[in-house]
């Protein structure tokens, strides 16, 4: 299960997203936050802002199952965590966006771990080898990422790693339950992918990772989001039946034809 943090501090908004994601300091349990003093500074996601709750269940299940395939490969993820929030916390903050964002917002949210002095990752200064390139192509195809473009590639470099980052436009198929199914095979669209230009070796993932992306291991990554942005889901009878849903979506995809691999190269 994710940590669970509460925040005590709105330090500011992050104004690059369309979400108005805020820097918040959290704490909870001691061993929990930065350091293990119980503290730290997190980019808290809110159930308030216009994606709403099912934005941040795909950064939950992105994020999770990320870790589990690609940080082998030297590729990382920011530690994810639930923020228990008070809107209290942004009434010195002076734009009133943030403060109806956070009024909004009371209850679980998302955090995601911040990374001091990382950069924003740029092709000509950061040179992606293909394999990783292409671990990072397969799992976008896999989740249907459309948000890791050159113009917007959500990755970051520190400390000379590569680090993922803002998976809310993945798992499409979660905003339209009834066609979900129909989606399984749907072909990704990679003309416009940031790590395109390193020729990406897809054939590797797909042999190194579709075999790992198995119902168990796609149940321990369900497991990880909150119930409460699973509750009242329409056409379920209970969260259980929404995590099994996306279990079945995810295993279908990994396990079935390869058409939703892009062609790269051709």
């Amino acid at each position: 299960m994710l940590s669970e943090l509460r925040a005590v501090r709105y330090v500011t908004p992050l104004r690059e997203g369309g979400s108005l994601p805020g820097l918040v300091e959290a704490r909870g349990p001691a061993g929990t936050g930065d350091g293990g003093s119980g503290r730290g500074l997190y980019v808290a996601k809110f159930t308030g802002a216009a994606q709403g709750r099912k934005a941040l269940v795909a950064e939950v299940v992105a994020g999770g199952l990320a870790r589990r395939l690609l940080v082998r490969d030297g590729l990382r993820v920011p530690e994810l965590v639930t923020v228990e929030v008070d809107p209290v916390i942004a009434l010195g903050e002076p734009d009133e966006r943030v403060q109806a964002l956070v009024r909004a917002s009371g209850g679980t949210n998302l955090g995601m771990a911040f990374l001091p002095r990382a950069l924003g990752f740029d092709p000509l200064a950061f040179p992606v080898d293909p394999l990783r390139a292409g671990r990072v192509l397969w799992f976008d195809a896999l989740i249907g990422n459309v948000d890791r473009s050159w113009r917007n590639p959500n990755l970051l470099v520190r400390q000379g790693e590569l680090w993922l980052i803002d998976h809310g436009a993945s798992l499409i198929f979660h905003h339209h339950w009834p066609r979900a199914a129909a989606s399984v095979d749907k072909p990704y669209d990679a003309s416009d992918h940031a790590l395109l230009r390193f020729a990406p070796d897809l054939a590797a993932a797909d042999a190194a990772l579709a075999g790992l992306v198995t119902e168990e291991l796609l149940r321990e990554v369900l497991a990880d989001v909150p119930e409460v942005w699973l509750a009242d889901e329409p056409g379920f009878a209970s969260a259980a039946e929404v995590r099994e849903a996306y279990v079945a979506q995810l295993a279908a995809r990994a396990g079935g034809s390869r058409n939703w691999l892009p062609e790269v190269g051709a």
